[in-house]
């Protein structure tokens, strides 16, 4: 069994949600010489998180966000965290919601994505700075 493992810092993003595919892809092509294994994409962060979605309609990320701060809205009056300022305490709820990591199965030297799926960076903060991501391949 191969393990490669890669950190690497994205670029800071505004708030939303933003497809990083290609990103992660261009930073382990180390994938490529796996048959079968998995890919792993872990974020070293507490306001920001992970997830996979649609990789084509840019609305359905438009309405993730939408949706998330209606489900977690900020300047609730029982957080007691806000010293970041307001989007402080909804934004490490978000990234516990949606998660710290992805798990990607790799055939034949891809990741075997569906065809509309892609990684999105949830960046939940307004003024975050990049984001630091561990990147982990394994298998035969």
């Amino acid at each position: 069994m191969q393990f490669f493992q890669k950190e690497i810092r994205l670029r800071s993003y505004r708030r939303g949600f933003h497809l990083i595919t290609s990103q992660v892809l261009d930073a382990i092509p180390e994938i490529r010489q796996i048959n079968i294994g998995q890919l792993q994409v872990f974020i070293k962060h507490t306001s920001a998180s992970l997830t996979i979605n649609e990789n084509a309609d840019p609305t359905v990320r438009d309405d993730f966000e939408s949706h998330m701060n209606k489900m977690v809205p900020e300047d609730q009056p029982y957080y007691k965290h806000t010293f970041e300022g307001s989007d402080d305490m909804p934004a490490h709820i978000k990234a516990s919601l949606m998660g710290t990591s992805v798990q990607i199965p790799i055939t034949n030297g891809q990741l075997n994505l569906g065809i509309w799926q892609g990684i999105y960076l949830c960046e939940h903060r307004d003024r975050a700075s990049g984001r630091q991501l561990v990147l982990t391949a394994f298998g035969n």
